[in-house]
């Protein structure tokens, strides 16, 4: 029965990685740009929702309906404003410019808030549970996992049934001729990482609800989401919510043998899943 718990809360725990993961998969299949900076921007919404909620006196998930327009508005600047100018043939340009504003993000929010851990207060939803038939899971992990489902279900959607997202998959396979037809690439892609932060600011909500965080701590939620994206496959929204599970699972039940194996068998499971299949589970572009 203790094996059963362990994979279904490493399922739970999944769900986080693939919200960590979604906005980077779904930035990296319409415009082929890696954000280095995608888990600062992570932590950089958490503390949002921090301020949000000390100022307001709210609830978390009322101070997301805030953050999130804000955070929508930061991803459509920064895209428009600078990543733009760095998107071409050549990939290093997004890299160091994505890579500095990592330190940036990183600093700034050690001058603003210091080095001290921080935890956003959710109530009697941190404690609260259910039971799921012979095993008891927490409310948070599940709320975690459906939102990550939904997320993707979400992003899906508008890929594949909206106008917009017509116009994402127009521009992702040819700029140039989606350009001549009426669309306009740098707003689209603009749109796209506002999107991202979207779904960057729900996973924020998760982290700092579940766990402590400080501002150095997004490069390590990069890495989750960098494994959990090429596990899954480059481009499938699916395919990174596989990616997350496999990982959580991989954690949960290396902490089971050992606790110091947690972090590595995560790691270990991403070398694995490479050797076995090294475009991923589910290697397929937006389409």
């Amino acid at each position: 029965m203790s094996w059963l718990d362990t994979i279904v809360q490493g399922i739970l725990l999944g769900g986080l990685y693939a919200l960590f993961a979604a906005g980077l998969s779904l930035v990296f299949g319409i415009m082929r740009l890696v954000n280095l900076a995608h888990g600062d921007l992570i932590v950089l919404a958490a503390y949002l929702i921090l301020v949000i909620v000390s100022a307001l006196g709210v609830h978390p998930f009322l101070a997301l309906l805030v953050a999130i327009p804000i955070m929508f508005a930061i991803g459509w600047s920064l895209q428009f404003v600078v990543l733009n100018r760095t998107l071409g043939e050549d990939i290093l340009p997004p890299l160091l410019v994505t890579f500095g504003l990592s330190i940036v993000i990183q600093n700034a929010l050690l001058e603003a808030f210091s080095a001290d851990s921080r935890r956003i207060g959710a109530g009697a939803l941190e404690t609260a549970s259910v039971s799921l038939g012979p095993i008891i899971v927490g409310v948070m992990p599940l709320l975690t996992f459906a939102s990550a489902v939904l997320v993707i279900v979400s992003l899906n959607l508008v890929l594949r049934r909206t106008m917009l997202g017509r116009a994402f998959r127009a521009t992702s396979d040819d700029p140039v001729t989606a350009g001549l037809m009426g669309i306009a690439p740098e707003r689209i892609f603009a749109v796209a990482t506002g999107l991202a932060m979207v779904v960057v600011t729900i996973a924020a909500l998760y982290l700092g609800t579940r766990s402590n965080f400080d501002p150095t701590i997004g490069p390590a939620r990069l890495i989750y989401a960098f494994e959990a994206v090429i596990i899954g496959g480059l481009g499938s929204l699916w395919g990174t919510l596989a990616g997350g599970i496999v990982i959580g699972v991989a954690q949960t039940v290396g902490a089971a043998v050992n606790p110091e194996w947690q972090i590595l068998a995560g790691h270990v499971a991403f070398l694995v899943v490479l050797l076995v299949r090294p475009r991923g589970l589910f290697p397929r572009a937006i389409d």
